[in-house]
């Protein structure tokens, strides 16, 4: 596979995505491959740690490749997506469960499906290229991969505000709301991976740098705004890069993530919960939310005109309960559960 590689340098795995010209993008294949190294590793002394890294200047991992899930989709096909979330969920719970250190290096975009395999390790690394987001919402989904676990502990209600409008973390940003651990200058990387290879995790300390200020830490008016419904969001946020994600989201979208973050932070969920929770919405999403038409406009046509579903005032609790309730024996299941 010319995508991704995987392969033991010296105490490290090494997962390589070797996408840049799709940003590195990820596909099915990529996801399971990450899968089955994981596999591998878990259980092999020479592996004492886990590098993930990516090929290109411009992304770690700009998202999940969903050209191919739109493309079956209005075809009628609804299980290829189905199969695509669920194996993609479990990879992310077992990098986040990993019994051995994951360490990501992410540099450039980070989004979306870049957050599901490089925001739950034991060791986050960003530098100064660094743009984390989850920007679900502005194509009809809900933040997945297990981002509305990370976001549901953001500090405040930062999650709520990076959940609805897509906001693009720097490298400050993201440590301070729980999507990264260490700043380590880009210059610093080639040496600190060597490093890694004779498993010398102690060497991350070394290299990292005091974290650059978070332009976020000092946001009290998102603590504020963010806290009501999703029509008084909208009508008190004034800010205008916000105000203008918030207006063209999809309002079933934003108003799914508002009970999902607010039901996730009142059980002190765990990575699974979560993912049980987005795949509840994301096994419903061609059929029933405004996943299709989001991708059409944003990726397909491109004409950034999307036909949503509803407007904000307009979705009911009823629609909200019935995307995220319990998706009984199509659910999910875990190795440790039945």
């Amino acid at each position: 596979m010319t995508d991704i590689a995987t392969r033991i340098d010296g105490a490290a795995g090494r997962i390589t995505l070797t996408r840049p010209g799709a940003l590195n993008a990820l596909t099915y294949d990529m996801a399971m491959a990450i899968d089955r190294a994981l596999v591998d590793w878990v259980e092999d002394d020479a592996v004492q740690l886990v590098i993930l890294e990516a090929e290109g200047e411009k992304a770690f991992c700009a998202g999940g490749d969903v050209a191919e899930i739109y493309r079956r989709g209005i075809a009628g096909d609804h299980d290829y997506a189905r199969t695509f979330w669920r194996d993609e969920y479990r990879m992310n719970a077992r990098i986040a469960r990993f019994a051995k250190p994951v360490v990501s290096f992410l540099h450039g975009f980070v989004m979306g499906g870049g957050v599901g395999i490089g925001c739950h390790g034991s060791h986050r690394i960003v530098c100064d290229s660094t743009r984390i987001a989850m920007p679900e919402c502005a194509i009809g989904l809900v933040p997945d991969v297990g981002g509305s676990l990370l976001l549901s502990r953001a500090p405040g209600r930062l999650g709520e505000f990076l959940g609805l409008t897509g906001h693009r973390m720097d490298a400050g940003d993201a440590i301070h709301c729980g999507f990264a651990d260490s700043y380590v200058p880009a210059d610093r990387w080639e040496d600190l991976k060597t490093a890694l290879c004779r498993g010398e995790t102690d060497a991350i300390d070394a290299a990292a740098a005091p974290a650059p200020t978070s332009g976020l830490a000092a946001q009290d008016w998102i603590d504020r705004t963010f806290d009501g419904t999703l029509p008084e969001i909208i009508a008190g946020t004034t800010e205008d890069r916000a105000a203008k994600a918030l207006a063209s989201g999809s309002p079933l979208s934003m108003a799914c993530t508002l009970e999902m973050l607010r039901r996730l932070r009142a059980m002190e969920a765990g990575i699974e919960q979560a993912l049980d929770l987005e795949f509840a919405f994301t096994w419903r999403a061609l059929g029933q939310s405004d996943f299709l038409e989001g991708v059409r406009a944003a990726l397909i046509d491109k004409d950034r005109t999307p036909q949503w579903r509803h407007t904000p005032d307009g979705v009911t609790k009823t629609e909200v309960e019935a995307m995220l309730a319990p998706l009984g024996e199509d659910a999910l299941v875990w190795e440790d559960r039945a």
